[in-house]
């Protein structure tokens, strides 16, 4: 069995290090975690990129909202992409629903438009859809697409867990819809993850619980090295 992948939530290099120190595989980098996770500045990005060698997953995301906004929001979105790739960005985070709770495809190809040849992660919007496996089957070959970040339900990952299961084994079977890997987070405890493990899933995520004391603290190295030794057990 290949070693689980750890992805720690990072809102500037010291939460980089730190989770790289701690064992961490991936970052998913992000400002403003009071708004659940916004778009992080370029600057930052260069900052973060120097400081570890872990793969770096840049947040898209203008607002506290799975809209992705009116075509001036989503125009400015597109042009941060490009800024963070000019950076060197090369793996994202996005995803976006329209009116009807189904995968907004056009606010989606317009960042794939941009962002040709990158790897990305379609996040908790997922969890917000009306159909999730619509969703899937309506986002199946999408270009770069090779993680889902769920929790199984909009209320974190106890109330998604009988989800999950049945989620992670249609990733292993490779279902149509189903071949981009599948991603735990979303109030994400260590007790969830013998089951998960035992169920199937190959990918966590954690934000809060890489930290001491909550999002007014920095990511602890300490903290991530539970998470590793547990997933490596």
């Amino acid at each position: 069995m290949s070693r689980p992948i750890l992805e720690v939530i990072a809102l500037d290099a010291q939460d980089a290090a730190a989770a790289q120190a701690g064992g961490a595989d991936r970052l998913e980098l992000v400002s403003d975690m009071a708004a659940s996770g916004l778009t992080p500045a370029r600057e930052t990005f260069a900052a973060v990129r120097a400081a570890v060698d872990l793969p770096v997953r840049v947040m898209l995301r203008a607002a506290d909202t799975f809209s992705a906004g009116g075509p001036e929001v989503l125009d400015a979105l597109c042009d941060q992409a490009r800024l963070l790739r000019a950076e060197g960005a090369e793996e994202f985070v996005f995803g976006f629903l329209d009116e009807t709770g189904g995968p907004d495809l056009a606010a989606i190809g317009a960042l794939l438009d941009v962002l040709p040849g990158c790897r990305w992660t379609f996040h908790r919007a997922i969890d917000r859809a009306a159909d999730r496996e619509g969703l899937r089957k309506r986002l199946d070959g999408l270009p770069g697409l090779d993680t889902y970040l769920t929790a199984g339900s909009a209320d974190g990952v106890t109330a998604g867990l009988e989800v999950l299961y049945a989620e992670a084994a249609r990733t292993e079977a490779r279902e149509p819809g189903y071949l981009p890997r599948l991603m735990v987070g979303g109030g994400l405890v260590l007790e969830h993850v013998p089951r998960l493990r035992g169920a199937g899933v190959t990918a966590f995520h954690i934000g809060g619980a890489a930290r001491i004391a909550g999002w007014d603290t920095p990511v602890s190295s300490g903290a991530v090295r539970v998470w590793r030794a547990l997933l490596d057990a």
